[in-house]
């Protein structure tokens, strides 16, 4: 290995130092009390160090987005989309939720850490996490055109089907399992919160046509 090769190398893991502190300290202390210089401390680094690497924690959270969204992209697009989009919807409810239990401290810095995102900040929505949220929203405007959802605003199922996700997923990342009333969590509670959601938009039809309506 050359130099170049060895100071690239070495780059990236004080980059890759910079980021997983970075993303710790934002979902466990939040956004605005962690700065460039507590997250140096962290990694028993100098803030200049940070500099060479990110302008300010703007472009820090900005790259911290990108990553983690992007890593969330790439499993939802893992398996083709099966033909029939509800159960598109259904797999890609799994993978989401997978990839939240797996990687909490990912889940919580992504959906569960409040950023700054008044009009004119720096801050800028994740490209990989809008195209992720447009993969939901395509199918459930695919499942409406087919008469498989019943009608309605495709934006607005869309949400409701995220967000009753992220509740479910939320709660298995933050409660210990005891907390859970009549504790432990059901087995199949991610599989539950899906598939009611998704009952919850069938067209009248399907409803009749078995357990998972088809």
């Amino acid at each position: 290995m050359g130099v170049a090769e060895r100071r690239e190398r070495v780059r990236e893991e004080v980059r890759r130092k910079i980021l997983d502190a970075a993303r710790e300290l934002f979902a466990t202390e939040g956004y605005e009390k962690v700065t460039m210089r507590g997250i140096a401390q962290a990694i028993e680094y100098s803030p200049t160090a940070l500099y060479h690497h990110f302008e300010d924690k703007s472009a820090l959270v900005n790259a911290l987005c990108e990553e983690d969204f992007s890593h969330l992209l790439g499993l939802l697009m893992r398996q083709a989309p099966p033909p029939d989009p509800v159960e598109q919807i259904r797999q890609m409810g799994g993978a989401y939720a997978r990839f939240g239990v797996e990687n909490p401290n990912h889940y919580r810095f992504m959906f569960m850490t409040p950023l700054d995102f008044k009009a004119g900040h720096e801050h800028e929505l994740s490209t990989s996490g809008q195209r992720a949220f447009g993969l939901l929203h395509q199918a459930v405007e695919e499942a409406i055109a087919r008469g498989r959802f019943r009608h309605g605003d495709s934006m607005t199922m869309a949400q409701v089907l995220w967000s009753s996700l992220h509740g479910v997923v939320a709660l298995l990342i933050t409660y210990d399992p005891g907390q859970f009333p009549c504790a432990p969590a059901a087995p199949d509670l991610v599989e539950q919160v899906i598939e009611h959601g998704i009952r919850g938009f069938l067209a009248p039809s399907q409803n009749t046509k078995g357990p998972r309506g088809v």
